[in-house]
């Protein structure tokens, strides 16, 4: 058995309910959010989790605790895999943003904002630095937020930019499944956990349908 990595996104927001770019800004699980992540700790848990971390913003940090409550397991903390960073535009809904930045939000570019390269880069950096610590038949759960873990998956399988938007948004308190092979990681379940319905979350406009 080889390591593995479930990329957890954390549950619902009283923001992602009205399109509300979140990024850096602290807003807790709502009632449906903390149930998402009840039902998400209950099916993860069969899979024998090793190790639990979390981004420090705490709608990730409750859903990860849940698991780790339920496992018996810490959650450590990096501020690594927060969601992006999305300056002037956090707090405002996309008509907000349209109206206002319409060509930067056409390539969903806040202009004070954190460059998806830089995102890509710090999370992917931080999921290896993570997997590092696993034993090799390990299973460590990161729980994190949509589009960093979108962005960190893609960098870390070693999509070219380009093809980025090629791999779809995750819902709340779905997951992803990495599994290490001998020539890198390999993406082997995507957006898990839940049947495919509408996405609200900090990436492209285009990744939510």
């Amino acid at each position: 058995m080889s390591k593995r990595i479930v990329c957890l996104r954390h549950g619902q927001t009283l923001w992602n309910v009205e399109h509300r770019f979140q990024g850096h800004s602290d807003i807790p699980l709502d009632e449906t959010g903390q149930a998402q992540a009840a039902r998400a700790a209950s099916l993860l848990a069969s899979l024998r989790p090793s190790m639990i971390v979390s981004s420090d913003l705490r709608r990730a940090n409750d859903t990860a605790l849940a698991l780790g409550r339920l496992v018996g397991l810490d959650v450590a903390v990096d501020k690594d895999f927060r969601e992006r960073g999305g300056g002037q535009w956090e707090g405002l809904t996309r008509d907000e943003i349209a109206a206002r930045w319409p060509e930067e939000y056409i390539a969903w570019e806040a202009p004070d904002g954190e460059p998806v390269t830089e995102v890509a880069a710090r999370v992917a950096a931080a999921i290896r630095r993570w997997a590092a610590k696993l034993d090799d038949d390990g299973l460590l759960v990161i729980a994190s937020h949509g589009a960093a873990l979108r962005l960190g998956i893609c960098e870390l399988l070693g999509l070219p930019e380009e093809l980025w938007p090629a791999l779809g948004g995750l819902g709340n308190c779905s997951w992803s499944v990495l599994q290490e092979g001998r020539k890198g990681w390999r993406l082997l379940e995507h957006n898990a956990g839940t049947l495919p319905e509408p996405i609200s979350s900090d990436d492209r406009p285009d990744a939510q349908t």
